[in-house]
């Protein structure tokens, strides 16, 4: 949740018209439930479907990799809309993303890569929710370095984030992909040749380094 409604912030500050960013993720929507990605699909891993997305998104935006992942970020949340607190009035409200079309939005959710690490759930949703996480905490952690955002997260995430979630439940897993996101960020600004998946397999080779 942090990582979504961290972006959310900082696309209204960065990203003021939305027009752009809007065609962008409707995009990479589209690409992702085409039937060539289907195609793909059937002769790649995920991890390889997830280099082509973000190779997709930094070409489609003329290798802007701040909005390329901003758009990378929108284009794979499963999901239209995010439920946020109200304090005072103890209120639900869904705040909605910027999306696809339904019927292409479904479409997408239905291919979107989902078995990225060594521990994602043998289940048909896997870990289709860890896109965002990365690529919101990968476009973060690449805009640190361009627009200094660390006070600004750290006073959204203190005031903002602790008053209007709804979901308390820390999520660990999570908490750890947005690492490796913010990481790829980091780096991505002194190598833009480097891809998601060489940072998603440091997560999965840790995990056997360590293992006994």
């Amino acid at each position: 949740m942090r990582s979504i409604l961290i972006t959310i912030l900082l696309t209204t500050l960065i990203f003021p018209q939305q027009s752009k960013l809007s065609k962008a993720v409707n995009y990479l929507s589209s690409f992702i439930a085409s039937d060539y990605f289907v195609g793909l699909k059937e002769a790649n891993s995920d991890l390889a479907l997830v280099d082509s997305i973000y190779l997709r998104a930094i070409a489609f935006t003329g290798y802007d990799y701040s909005e390329a992942l901003l758009a990378l970020t929108f284009a794979t949340v499963p999901y239209k809309k995010i439920p946020i607190l109200i304090p005072l009035i103890k209120e639900v409200i869904y705040y909605p993303l910027i999306s696809a079309d339904d019927s292409t939005f479904n479409l997408k959710n239905e291919n979107l890569p989902r078995y990225l690490f060594y521990d994602s759930p043998k289940t048909s949703h896997g870990d289709v929710d860890k896109l965002a996480h990365f690529f919101g905490n990968a476009f973060i952690g690449y805009s640190e370095n361009i627009f200094d955002l660390s006070s600004l997260i750290g006073y959204f995430v203190e005031s903002f984030e602790e008053s209007f979630k709804v979901q308390s439940k820390v999520d660990y897993r999570d908490l750890d992909v947005n690492w490796y996101g913010d990481q790829f960020g980091k780096l991505l600004n002194e190598n833009e040749e480097l891809l998601p998946s060489q940072i998603m397999l440091i997560r999965s080779l840790k995990y056997f380094r360590f293992s006994p």
